[in-house]
């Protein structure tokens, strides 16, 4: 289950409608802005330029972005993401084996996965998702890394916010302070800490079922030194995180070349 749909539904809370909760929440505590949201929106979308498999293959300014229809405020057309058609595959295989299939596997070196309450109104706070910050703790723990060993990342960006609310939750910033990490071109291709460089959700598209693994896939290039255009140079560790509908379930992966 994605949402708790006999009550969220009934009120009117379509996807957009819960992550605008979380936005507003978002907003009220932290100061968090419109404007940090769609430079989101701007930084995924020039990914997906250098993406051939990417749903939407053109940049947009950071006025058309704020300028869009609103579609559940703060939540602007160019905050959500679009439902893709789409497929990936994965060969997952015992280290010993691995190299019957590849000279270049990647190793999964740590794995999380959490849960939450599915309604919203059951959760301790609308600022972060509780089952991501649980599973990507559990992930750090068994790779023994911490997030400043990460290369590269692809969370699960179905609106802008969700992006925002991921940088926090992966420790890869202080609780509130993922605006400020769009706004200092940290997560952008060429920064410190790249954030879906496929374009993620927003431009990649969201092939819902495929989109975990499709995340995976794209780490997966990166480490190989095979993303073209889009790679990122040196990138020796990898991470994908995948949540489900609003929050009530998440996972975290952590990749390394060797």
């Amino acid at each position: 289950m994605a949402s708790d749909m006999p009550f969220e539904q009934w009120h009117g809370l379509t996807f957009p409608g819960l992550y605008a909760l979380m936005a507003t929440a978002h907003m009220h505590e932290y100061g968090t802005t419109e404007e940090q949201m769609a430079r989101v929106a701007v930084k995924n979308h020039y990914n997906g330029t250098l993406n051939p498999k990417a749903h939407m293959q053109k940049e947009i300014t950071l006025e058309k972005a704020m300028g869009s229809k609103v579609i559940a405020w703060p939540l602007k057309l160019y905050d959500c993401s679009l439902i893709t058609d789409g497929a990936s595959c994965l060969i997952l295989t015992h280290p010993d084996l691995a190299k019957k299939f590849t000279d270049s596997p990647v190793h999964v070196i740590g794995s999380g996965q959490a849960s939450d309450a599915i309604g919203l109104y059951e959760r301790e706070k609308l600022t972060s998702l509780k089952a991501a910050r649980l599973a990507g703790q559990e992930a750090y723990r068994m790779a023994g890394v911490e997030p400043k060993d990460v290369d590269v990342a692809e969370v699960h960006d179905c609106f802008t916010i969700a992006e925002l609310m991921a940088y926090e939750d992966l420790g890869f910033c202080a609780p509130g302070k993922g605006g400020n990490m769009i706004e200092e071109g940290t997560t952008e291709l060429e920064g410190k800490l790249p954030v879906n460089p496929s374009g993620g959700l927003k431009a990649k598209g969201h092939p819902v079922g495929a989109t975990g693994t499709a995340q995976a896939y794209e780490i997966y290039l990166q480490l190989t030194g095979q993303a073209a255009k889009r790679q990122v140079e040196g990138a020796e560790i990898g991470l994908s995180h995948n949540v489900g509908g609003s929050g009530a379930t998440a996972s975290v992966h952590i990749y390394r070349m060797n």
